[in-house]
């Protein structure tokens, strides 16, 4: 065929098939066109999933009639200067997305520039622009966007079902109310109650109470606030980066609940996402992800925001400091946060203890008589008043924890339950320690920070440990010697398939050799040389700290039990385990007490 020109109409289709994928598209581009106009309030309805009704309504400046004329002409626009397309200080800025949805769809649009006397309304029927006429409004504008894609009836078959649509739009909605608590939201689905979000004040609690009506009271309580400032070069602004991220104990199988953001634009950046990922490195579990929320503010012309038709991802122009900035900011609060562990591990042991209280009623057994003669009571009490005073033990056993004790983070130590749990007292409540992955945690901290040194103390053995291994681990494990070296742990060769153990880290103390080498062969043999070596050191660190913490089944004095929870409120992350579990579940007093019917 020969070369022909395509005609507006179809080049239009064709817009409009890059910027719009399905109905939460649609109502993307409206509402950040209503952020963009000052608007207070945003109302979205929707209807057939979007396919028979989107209605987008704002309180923002609202057009002019020559305006509104040329917003639904191709790459008209008021948020993009032709002297600089790289300084984009808007959300909604291709010029595209009204001429694309009115070329598929019945796209009306009533608008009321501030301070006018009067509105009016202009229609776009499948590309074809109708007379503008006068029309009431208070203020705004209006859009209305109906039969989405009958304009190209083949799109409407890659459509999912109405749910579908209707969670794609919710999620979108919801994204953008992050991003600004400023902006009050209701979106009304149909389906249910509207999703409404009030205007939250322009602060950092603002922002908080934003993001825990859309994440959950489980984020509120196990937020941290991040902050921290970059270098934005000479006569720039600097970088900065800010917003709420959970504990490390909070996590879930999914990202569904990370939201990031760039310049007020939600994004999904692979930049942004390995940085969420290596500063929370070996505190969450494999498969899992933490919940955030996180806003990144660049200047304008350090990031392309054009890089995508729907503009749902970026491009920085130096992604090496964006990337620092972020994992130096989450580190630093992840650290300051010490020993704190997730509040939900509290609330689901209450939970549980709930869901299997002894029945409150009688059930298949005889209601006992309580009509006893006068006096019986007392007499069946009499053997136990010796047991209002304390007991021996128990008098013997204060001394060891003083009320002062109770004002410690992890109060005092009360008991050891099965060789493995710790029980302690606080002011307000009772903590539940386990022992071994608490010490597990404490044992890897000081092995990384003697790492990072350089000096990692070793203990001599007196008879070099001798480990028979397979072939192929045992040359594994030799070929990392020099490694392992760093680490404290020095072997060498014996003949073949052993290794001699000659020294080994004094922080581990007397530890199961046989059984550290082992499973240090097995994952150097599994990772290989792929990873980096510091990456590689910090993982054999993790396993011989599993080796050399205090092991459950082994009881512990009442002393060296204080001393477990003194070192984790002095050690950064001990809320987890290396396996990103938690080390400890606090009960507060107030949720024991309803157990028991005191509330």
């Amino acid at each position: 065929m020969p070369i022909r020109q395509l005609s507006a109409e179809t080049i239009n289709r064709i817009a409009a098939g890059e910027v719009i994928e399905r109905p939460a598209s649609v109502v993307k581009e409206l509402v950040e066109n209503a952020i963009d106009a000052d608007a207070l309030d945003i109302e979205i309805v929707v209807a057939g999933g979007g396919l028979s009704l989107i209605r987008v309504a704002d309180d923002g400046s609202g057009m002019s009639p020559p305006d509104l004329l040329l917003s639904v002409e191709r790459h008209a626009t008021s948020k993009l200067s032709e002297e600089d397309l790289f300084d984009i200080r808007s959300l909604g800025f291709r010029g595209e997305a009204l001429a694309s949805v009115g070329s598929i769809a019945h796209l009306e649009i009533t608008s009321k520039l501030r301070g006018a006397a009067a509105g009016y309304s202009l229609s776009v029927v499948r590309g074809a622009k109708q007379d503008m006429k006068p029309a009431a409004i208070n203020g705004g504008t209006a859009i209305c966007v109906r039969d989405l894609f009958s304009a190209t009836p083949a799109r409407l078959k890659f459509m999912k079902s109405e749910r579908a649509e209707v969670m794609a739009i919710t999620d979108t909605v919801r994204r953008l109310a992050m991003a600004h608590p400023r902006i009050g939201f209701m979106l009304q689905t149909g389906e249910k109650k509207p999703l409404h979000f009030a205007r939250e004040a322009d602060s950092a609690a603002g922002l908080l109470s934003r993001l825990g009506a859309i994440m959950g009271r489980a984020f509120m309580d196990d937020a941290l606030e991040i902050s921290g400032l970059g270098d934005g070069g000479s006569g720039r602004r600097p970088m900065r980066v800010f917003g709420y991220a959970g504990l490390p104990t909070l996590h879930r199988p999914d990202a569904s609940l990370q939201f990031l953001f760039v310049n007020g634009r939600p994004v999904r950046d692979r930049v942004l996402i390995g940085a969420v990922k290596a500063a929370y490195g070996d505190l969450i579990p494999r498969g899992r992800s933490p919940l955030l929320a996180l806003f990144v503010d660049v200047e304008p012309g350090d990031v392309d925001v054009n890089v995508h038709p729907t503009k749902a991802e970026v491009r920085f122009r130096d992604g090496g400091a964006v990337r620092a900035l972020l994992v130096g900011a989450l580190r630093q609060a992840l650290a300051a946060a010490g020993h704190r562990a997730s509040a939900l591990g509290g609330t689901l042991t209450i939970e549980t203890f709930e869901a299997n209280v002894l029945p409150q009623t009688w059930s298949g057994v005889p209601r006992p008589n309580f009509n006893m003669p006068k006096g019986f009571g007392e007499a069946m009490q009499a053997p136990f008043d010796s047991l209002d005073a304390p007991s021996a033990q128990m008098s013997a056993g204060a001394n060891t924890a003083t009320d002062g004790d109770l004002n410690f983070p992890l109060g005092a130590v009360r008991a050891q339950v099965h060789e493995n749990y710790i029980v302690a007292q606080t002011r307000d409540g009772l903590v539940i320690v386990d022992q071994h992955a608490a010490h597990e945690r404490i044992v890897y901290e000081k092995l990384k920070t003697a790492l990072a040194s350089g000096r990692v103390a070793t203990q001599g053995l007196l008879i070099p440990a001798i480990i028979s291994l397979d072939a192929d681990d045992a040359q594994s494990l030799i070929a990392k010697a020099d490694e392992l070296a760093e680490l404290g742990l020095v072997i060498e060769g014996f003949g073949d398939g052993a290794v001699a153990v000659r020294e080994t880290p004094a922080l581990l103390g007397d530890t199961d050799i046989d059984g550290l080498v082992r499973d240090l062969a097995a994952e150097i043999t599994r990772e290989g040389s792929a990873r980096a070596l510091k990456d590689r050191l910090e993982a054999v660190a993790s396993r011989m700290a599993c080796h050399g913490s205090v092991r459950s089944g082994r009881r512990l004095t009442v002393n060296e039990m204080n001393a477990l929870l003194r070192a984790m409120e002095a050690t950064p992350y001990s809320g987890q385990c290396n396996h990103g579990r938690p080390t400890y579940v606090a009960l507060k007093l107030a949720d024991i007490e309803r157990l028991f019917g005191r509330r």
